[in-house]
């Protein structure tokens, strides 16, 4: 198996596909491709990309291909079982994979004006109104899935799965952005931030020299 991923600073998709694998406990290739970089147009051409029209993150398995996040965790969990992805409980499992359905598919505005930026700390971020809703609908869900079902670990359906997997770029954005979260969140991001596969995605982040410079000013920053 090997996984192209873009920039670990900034990629959040690759964060989700690589933190997907790693949970699957299957041995992996890395390749690391800087986006919008001297080599991304002409890495995009290559055979490795074709099959995503040249998005990361894309996941090879012999012949077989995934060039999306959520099915690459999907494809994983199929090969070494659903139950190291997803809640046994059924109603803990419906509202897991709803949370990342939910991840998968909106909050738009924070994606817009908070890009991931993990070697980041921004100053002065005036947010809109639609990325404020962002926020308060995931601290909403978050203090749910806490409150329902985490009692079994630290994370959000007790031990690290699926829906830590896809909001972890949400906790980055939140350190980074400097947003202000109550003590139950705070716990629970400081979980994910210190988790031993994070860490590693953190120190490899900061050694990267690339710079996207369109993503290195936040909102209303001057």
């Amino acid at each position: 198996m090997k996984l192209i991923i873009g920039n670990k600073n900034y990629s959040s998709w690759s964060l989700r596909a690589w933190l997907a694998v790693k949970q699957s406990g299957l041995s992996f290739e890395e390749i690391t491709v800087p986006m919008f970089g001297e080599q991304w147009e002409s890495a995009k051409q290559q055979d490795g990309f074709q099959a995503s029209s040249g998005k990361v993150p894309i996941l090879w398995d012999g012949e077989t291909v995934i060039w999306d996040s959520l099915a690459i965790l999907e494809y994983c969990a199929d090969k070494v079982g659903r139950e190291r992805f997803w809640p046994k409980d059924d109603t803990a499992r419906g509202m897991a994979r709803a949370m990342v359905a939910e991840m998968h598919s909106s909050y738009h505005a924070l994606r817009s004006e908070c890009a991931m930026n993990i070697r980041k700390r921004f100053e002065g971020v005036h947010l809109s109104d639609a990325c404020k809703h962002d926020i308060v609908r995931i601290l909403g869900l978050w203090a749910e899935a806490r409150a329902r079902f985490g009692d079994g670990g630290p994370f959000l359906f007790g031990t690290f799965g699926a829906a830590d997997v896809f909001y972890a770029p949400v906790v980055s954005r939140f350190i980074s952005y400097g947003i202000g979260v109550p003590g139950f969140a705070a716990t629970y991001m400081e979980a994910v931030w210190e988790h031993d596969w994070m860490q590693s995605w953190i120190a490899a982040s900061e050694n990267e020299e690339w710079v996207i410079e369109q993503y290195e000013t936040a909102p209303g920053e001057a």
